[in-house]
């Protein structure tokens, strides 16, 4: 029997505020529907926009890297404000992209 899934990511809109709710894994699987989220969310123009990452598992340096990206076409005075990212997450963002302005982490 083969015990290996096929990763998944599932976004869904914030119930209060604009942004979104992901779950699962930001991975090479998942890439696509990452950068979608991430293109939609510098098209709406948003001053503050929230990704709560809770339920997200596993982000590789390439999930990193598109959020950097995109946080790098925000507009001035705009930022991602990434709730309770896995704790890899941080450490590349840390490691690659430090003192990124447009990037906000929050733990809680």
């Amino acid at each position: 029997m083969d015990d290996r899934r096929t990763p998944s990511l599932t976004v869904r809109p914030l119930e209060s505020g604009r942004g979104v709710r992901a779950a699962g894994e930001i991975g090479l699987a998942t890439h696509t529907i990452w950068e979608r989220v991430l293109e939609q969310a510098v098209r709406e123009g948003e001053a503050v926009y929230q990704l709560e990452l809770s339920e997200v598992t596993f982000v590789d340096v390439a999930g990193a890297g598109a959020l950097a990206a995109a946080a790098g076409r925000l507009g001035e005075g705009r930022r991602f404000v990434v709730r309770r990212p896995p704790p890899a997450m941080c450490r590349v963002l840390e490691t690659f992209w430090p003192g990124l302005s447009t990037i906000e982490v929050s733990m809680s």
